[in-house]
């Protein structure tokens, strides 16, 4: 009994270990682009935010996108709804081509380091341009949400926040 007992407190400290020894990107290294989720490369085809505009969206500034969603409860007016759609449609027609930009660019210094070419130059190089696509990127989407708000009434975003469940009591967002 004390041998069956040893044998199975041996067998769970191995799980154990080698549970411990994965890390979390256990796995990532069958994905095409490693830096990036599959999530991650539909959202950039699709030009969605990915949470891009948080520091809009969480500060009073709705987007395109959720407007829309929102736009029965939301009480838009007809001429609302045509410039929120309008917004939104220009918000892809920007961030969709950027969006593959970059999944282009994640792919090239992944083939780089998959490759084994990469020196502190090509790297150098290739980190520049994603981190300025990524800029360009994040600034498209805050742009829309700074159009969005300056079409929409106090009370409307007011009525968004609690909605979008960020309001806080009686939390009024001043835009200027």
């Amino acid at each position: 009994m004390n041998r069956q007992l040893f044998l199975l407190l041996v067998a769970g400290a191995l799980t154990i270990g080698a549970a411990a020894a994965q890390t979390p990107y256990a796995g990532m290294q069958a994905r095409p682009i490693k830096a990036l989720s599959d999530r991650q490369v539909a959202d950039l085809k699709a030009g969605r935010g990915m949470g891009l505009a948080l520091a809009a969206e969480l500060n009073g500034y709705p987007g395109p996108s959720h407007l829309l969603e929102l736009a029965d409860q939301l009480g838009l007016s007809d001429a609302q709804r045509v410039t929120v759609r309008s917004l939104f449609d220009a918000m892809k027609a920007e961030t969709i081509p950027i969006g593959a930009r970059l999944i282009a660019q994640e792919a090239a210094l992944d083939s780089l380091f998959a490759g084994h070419k990469v020196t502190a130059e090509t790297l150098a190089a290739a980190t520049a341009e994603i981190g300025d696509t990524q800029a360009k990127l994040r600034n498209a989407h805050l742009r829309y949400h700074l159009s969005t708000v300056a079409m929409l009434h106090p009370s409307q975003i007011q009525r968004y926040a609690e909605l979008r469940g960020y309001a806080e009591g009686d939390q009024k967002h001043q835009h200027h």
